[in-house]
């Protein structure tokens, strides 16, 4: 779907620019884009290797332990259909302490093996349960200190003030958080009320035998 949009808007827009004579202009954005790309890639590596090294050293300090430690009871809270001591949780804590810390590439594969195992608790493996619409909701939305890749990016493109947005950033995440959980709790609740799903002749057999 997603793919059939993007070919559509550029079937388009090349279409448009040729109706219009400005074939020209478009060739010169798509290269001029492409160049800003690697440009931007190239600049953010030395920045993303930097924060990610403070992470690894956060690591070894325990920062991230602390911050696991910190944020543990609320987790219980948000998946109480996960069992305490289960290797899912660790994966969920190390995904949001990542996330808190504006660390978006060492936040995904903590989040890739935290769905891993709450897939393994999932009875019914074609349709997400609670707790991984919990965790793709928080993982989008999280609440972060220091948005380490945005300052990354300003500081590529020269602004004065990079660590200015750190502020506005952790407002809005905040709203965007609470927003998340306030929806992610409004349909569990229905979830609870709505009638039990009947099991097909397949999953019945396969749940009684």
């Amino acid at each position: 779907m997603v793919n059939g949009i993007w070919l559509g808007m550029i079937v388009f827009s090349v279409g448009y620019a040729a109706v219009n004579g400005r074939v020209q202009q478009v060739t010169e954005a798509v290269f001029t884009g492409a160049q800003t790309g690697v440009t931007v890639c190239f600049g953010l590596i030395s920045i993303m290797v930097f924060w990610l090294g403070m992470m690894r050293i956060a690591e070894s300090a325990g920062l991230v332990g602390l911050l696991s430690r910190a944020v543990a009871p609320a987790v219980r809270w948000l998946f109480p259909d996960v069992p305490n001591n289960h290797p899912a949780f660790g994966f969920i804590l190390s995904n949001m302490s990542a996330n808190l810390l504006g660390l978006g590439n060492a936040a995904t594969p903590m989040g890739i093996r935290a769905m891993q195992e709450l897939q393994k608790l999932n009875p019914r493996p074609d349709t997400a349960t609670p707790a991984m619409c919990t965790l793709l909701a928080l993982n989008t939305a999280s609440i972060t200190l220091v948005p380490t890749t945005l300052i990354a990016i300003r500081m590529n493109f020269g602004s004065a003030h990079p660590a200015d947005i750190i502020s506005s950033t952790l407002l809005a995440t905040i709203v965007s958080t609470g927003a998340a959980i306030a929806a992610d709790r409004w349909y569990r609740s229905r979830n609870r009320k709505a009638p039990p799903l009947r099991l097909g002749p397949a999953e019945a057999e396969t749940k009684g035998g």
